[in-house]
């Protein structure tokens, strides 16, 4: 009986402990955010882009350089759409189309992007800071660089290609 006590009481100890212990989700998503941050992406929890919805969504940002900022738009995943807005491809809707036309170049990386991003993915947005994509994050770190790489290179043609040009500021490259 004594035993049983002293195991008893052992148990009370170390419970707290187990429940400080990181659940297999929790895991999962520290890996994905490490693999994250190896290739320059910023990740935050953030009130995401969609009318009406109060939960958090995942922001991963890739930052264009302070001296080439990008163009604004916002494309929403047409399950979280109006049937108003304009169809950009099949799934996908501008909530906010860039104010200038995007070159074929352009068209061919943002379709291979999101052709490339998990279903739980809800819209691709660009300011003139960063191209963010807004997901619940439900791929494995392995396969994030599925539409990592995508993403830096739509990233990488977008950048220095602002909506408005510099404020007349001199020696302010265009």
């Amino acid at each position: 009986m004594l035993w049983l006590m002293i195991l008893l009481v052992v148990g009370m100890v170390f419970a707290p402990a187990m429940w400080l212990r990181p659940s297999a989700r929790e895991r999962r998503l520290g890996r994905l955010r490490e693999a994250a941050a190896r290739v320059e992406v910023n990740v935050r929890l953030e009130d995401g882009p969609l009318h009406g919805n109060g939960d958090k969504l995942a922001a991963y940002r890739w930052f264009y350089p302070a001296l080439r900022p990008g163009p604004g738009f916002l494309l929403v995943r047409e399950a979280h759409a109006s049937a108003s807005l304009k169809s950009y491809v099949a799934g996908w809707r501008w909530r906010v189309e860039p104010l200038r036309p995007l070159s074929p170049q352009v068209n061919a990386l943002f379709a291979r992007l999101l052709s490339q991003l998990p279903d739980d993915a809800v819209a691709v947005q660009s300011s003139d800071k960063a191209l963010t994509v807004w997901w619940d994050e439900s791929l494995e770190a392995e396969d994030f660089v599925r539409f990592a790489a995508p993403a830096s290179a739509l990233r990488d043609v977008l950048q220095g290609n602002p909506d408005r040009r510099s404020g007349g500021v001199p020696n302010t490259p265009p």
